[in-house]
C-alpha cells in the first residue's frame, strides 16, 4: 500500500456537535432526599443504554439524612459515584460497603435485589452522582452482584495542558477502568479542565454520548460549531468519532459518558426495567412475595 492510499484509507476524526442542551430537574428520592435529575426528566428521558442520572449535592443534613431506605431493583446496573461525604449500602444478599469521597460502587441488580443507601455523616457536604445502565434482555434475569471500588483503583490520567482524567468505565490513553460490561461496553470519565485548556478524545462512532458540566463552563465541540455549557448543562452528543471540550474563561469539571445502544424495548416501572409490560407485572409479583 503506498502512502497516499493509507492515507485514503485511513477514517478522518469526525468531532461530535452538541445537538440539543437540557437541564437538570430538582426532585426527591428515596425518604425524600432532593437531588437533580439530569438523564430520566421530561426534556431528557433516556439515551439507550443509559436510563437515568441523579446528580445530590448538599451541605444541608436536612436534604439527605433520611437517605434511601430499603428498596428494590430489577433489570439494570447503578453506578453511584462519590465526590464529597459518606454512604453505607447493605443488601439483602449480606453485602455491605462505605462509599467514602472519591469512591465508586457498580450493583449489578439483574433478577432483583433490595437494598439501602444512608448517608453515614451528621453533617458536611454530600455529593456524588447515581447513573442507571440498562441491561440486555439475555442479562436481566442474572444473579445481582456489586463491586465497591475505592479511590485508589480508579485510574487518573494526567493529559495536555493540566487536564487531568478518572477512568470509572472504558479507557482512556493506556488506562482501562476497572468495570467492563461488554453488552453496553460504557464509557465514565470524570474530567478536570484547567481555565484556557482543551481536551479531546476518541469515541466509538455507534455510541450514544452525553456529557454533564458540574462545575464551571466548557464549550463543547469543533471550533466553529461550539455550545457553551455552564454547570447544571447537559450536552446530548450528535454523531461523530471524538469528544472535544474547552474552559475558555473558567475551569470546568465535567462527566463524560458513552455507551453501545441496545436497541431493545424498555418497559419501565419504577425501580424494575424490562423489555415488557408481562415482565414488568412479574417484577412486581416477585417483589411482593418475597423472592428478591
Amino acid at each position: 500500500m503506498t502512502l497516499q492510499e493509507s492515507e485514503v484509507a485511513r477514517p478522518q476524526k469526525a468531532p461530535r456537535r452538541v445537538a440539543r442542551v437540557a437541564h437538570g430537574q430538582p426532585t426527591s428520592d428515596g425518604a425524600g432526599v432532593k437531588l437533580t435529575r439530569i438523564l430520566g426528566t421530561q426534556a431528557f428521558a433516556d439515551l439507550d443504554p443509559f436510563l437515568m442520572l441523579d446528580e445530590f449535592r448538599s451541605d444541608d443534613p436536612a436534604a439527605y439524612l433520611a437517605g434511601f431506605p430499603d428498596h428494590p431493583h430489577r433489570g439494570f446496573e447503578t453506578v453511584t459515584y462519590m465526590l464529597a461525604g459518606r454512604m453505607r449500602h447493605a443488601d439483602n444478599k449480606g453485602n455491605k460497603g462505605l462509599l467514602g469521597p472519591g469512591s465508586v460502587q457498580w450493583m449489578t441488580a439483574a433478577r432483583g435485589i433490595v437494598h439501602s443507601e444512608m448517608p453515614e455523616q451528621q453533617d458536611g457536604l454530600m455529593w456524588g452522582f447515581q447513573l442507571w445502565i440498562n441491561l440486555p434482555a439475555r442479562e436481566k434475569m442474572d444473579e445481582p452482584r456489586y463491586q465497591d471500588i475505592p479511590p485508589a483503583e480508579l485510574p487518573i490520567v494526567a493529559a495536555a495542558d493540566g487536564v487531568r482524567v478518572k477512568v470509572i468505565a472504558g479507557e482512556f490513553g493506556d488506562a482501562r477502568g476497572p468495570v467492563a460490561p461488554k453488552a453496553t461496553a460504557p464509557l465514565f470519565l470524570d474530567i478536570e479542565i484547567p481555565a484556557g485548556a482543551r481536551f479531546e478524545t476518541d469515541l466509538a462512532a455507534d455510541d450514544n454520548a452525553f456529557t454533564y458540566v458540574y462545575q464551571g463552563a466548557a464549550d463543547i465541540g469543533p471550533a466553529g460549531a461550539r455550545r457553551s455549557l455552564a454547570r447544571g448543562d447537559v450536552g446530548i452528543l450528535g454523531p461523530g468519532t471524538s469528544f472535544q471540550a474547552e474552559a475558555s474563561v473558567k475551569p470546568a469539571r465535567l462527566l463524560l459518558l458513552a455507551g453501545r445502544p441496545l436497541n431493545e424495548p424498555v418497559a419501565k416501572y419504577g425501580p424494575f426495567v424490562m423489555n415488557t409490560a408481562a415482565e414488568l407485572h412479574q417484577a412486581v409479583a416477585d417483589f411482593q412475595a418475597g423472592r428478591f
